[in-house]
Order: C-alpha cells, then sequence, then structure tokens
C-alpha cells in the first residue's frame, strides 16, 4: 500500500476527505465571500462550474461555517428525483410526515419553515438535474414567503443549469438570484500548491512530487481538483509499486500511458 512506502497517515487525495484538508485558495475564499453576503441579504444563489472543480467541498465548507443559531440549512443531492418525489424529500428533512399531494406538501413545507425560529436554507446540489417542475415549485415557494416566513435557496450545478434556467417560465426564480458564482480550474501553480497541501495533511513531504511531474500534472487534468487527485493517487501507487519515494516527470508520463481520463 502506497500510504506505507511514504510514510503518510491517510490517503491524500480521498474523494471526500476531513473538512480541515479542503485548500482554502483564492478561489475558494471569494466563493466563500459571496456566500457570506448571500448569507444576509437575498433569497437566491446559484453556483456554477464543470464536473470535479470542487462545488460540494465549497457548499461542505459554507455549511460547516453558518452561524447554526441563526441558521437551518437542508443539504438536498438526490435532484433526478421526480418533482413530488423531491417535495417528499424536503418534508421529511424537515421532519414531517409528507401528506398526500402537491398543494398539501407545499403547505407543509411553508407552515414547517414558519414554525423554526432559524432561517431555513436549501442547498440544492446537482441542481442541473433537477427536474424542470421542481423549479417552479421552488418558485412558488420563495414567492409566498413573507416577513414571517425565512428562506433561503442556493443552487449548485454545472454549465447546464444556467441553460435551464435562461427559460422564460423561470425568469421570477432568476429575477430574485442574489449570487452567481463561476468555479474555474486551478491555474498551474495552484495545482502545484494542492498537491503539495493534501500531501502535508497527510502527513507527507512536498518533495514526493517533483515540480516537474506537479506542472504535468496539471497538463493532464486541466487543472480540475477531482482529475488531479485520480492522477496523483495513480502515480503515487505505481511509484510505491516500483519502490521510488519520489515522483517525477518521467513516472507521471508513463502512469498517464495507462490512465485515460474521459
Amino acid at each position: 500500500m502506497f500510504l506505507n512506502h511514504f510514510a503518510l497517515t491517510a490517503h491524500p487525495f480521498a474523494e471526500k476527505p476531513p473538512i480541515e484538508w479542503l485548500l482554502r485558495d483564492e478561489r475558494t475564499e471569494q466563493a466563500l465571500a459571496r456566500l457570506k453576503f448571500f448569507e444576509q441579504q437575498g433569497a437566491i444563489a446559484l453556483i456554477i462550474g464543470q464536473t470535479g472543480l470542487g462545488k460540494s467541498s465549497l457548499l461542505r465548507l459554507f455549511i460547516h461555517e453558518l452561524p447554526h443559531n441563526r441558521y437551518h440549512p437542508i443539504y438536498l443531492h438526490l435532484t433526478p428525483l421526480n418533482a413530488n418525489a423531491f417535495l417528499r424529500m424536503i418534508v421529511t428533512k424537515l421532519g414531517e410526515k409528507p401528506m398526500m399531494g402537491k398543494d398539501r406538501m407545499l403547505l407543509q413545507i411553508l407552515e414547517r419553515i414558519k414554525l423554526n425560529d432559524k432561517c431555513t436554507l436549501f442547498v440544492i446540489d446537482e441542481a442541473h438535474l433537477i427536474d424542470p417542475k421542481i423549479l417552479t415549485d421552488l418558485r412558488l415557494l420563495i414567492s409566498a414567503i413573507d416577513e414571517d416566513v425565512s428562506l433561503k435557496i442556493l443552487l449548485c450545478g454545472q454549465e447546464s443549469l444556467n441553460q435551464i434556467l435562461k427559460r422564460s417560465s423561470y425568469a421570477d426564480l432568476v429575477q430574485r438570484i442574489t449570487l452567481q458564482f463561476v468555479m474555474h480550474p486551478l491555474s498551474n501553480e495552484k495545482t502545484g500548491a494542492y498537491i503539495d497541501y493534501r500531501i502535508t495533511k497527510a502527513g507527507g513531504s512536498t518533495k514526493i512530487f517533483e515540480p516537474e511531474s506537479k506542472n504535468l500534472i496539471h497538463d493532464y487534468t486541466g487543472g480540475v481538483p477531482r482529475q488531479i487527485n485520480n492522477v496523483a493517487t495513480a502515480c503515487l501507487i505505481n511509484a510505491a509499486a516500483r519502490g521510488l519515494k519520489k515522483i517525477a516527470e518521467a513516472l507521471v508520463n508513463e502512469t498517464m500511458a495507462e490512465f485515460h481520463l474521459p
């Protein structure tokens, strides 16, 4: 196992690392600053980015840093559900038994939120897969909110979500979006910093990956964190199998010859 070979205490490039392992780079800090504004102002926020950029990690950080004495976050990611099933999931997460019929469930959600002494925050991940009818339901919920009911909605998804929201039927929903943030891949420099950060968090040395190898990993992955994780892990496994203590440019190339990125 490469962990022992490199004297690592944990897998440095795990898909869901401890929250303190998440890199607070400039990109992440900018996103969190905007989400902080959304936390204080507005009803709807939108986070857009291609797969693997760290949107879900950003949501983890945002939820973790929320003042939980003031907010009740509800994380929703099973977006491929049909509209009725999605509403049932919301009602269940609010601690209620879903009633029969969409109209009753919508009223049930509003009444439950009204009873909550905290602001309810729906965090909807993978929102690009959402049933368009759900967006209509969310618009109805937001539109029905009065001064006595506190609800915020954070939509997070891939670029196709933007295309869905451009439909005229969602104009009212879009006009209520206070914040829009687009996530981008890591630069070459940030890719190297990301690899070093995760290695050191796992108890390893920044010298394991040579500078040229980190540059090459960026070239192969385009700076997409999930792909960086996959390639860096494959390199560690390959190096351990060969008894190598450092990962050089040649090893990255050899590893990538057997590693097919989509």
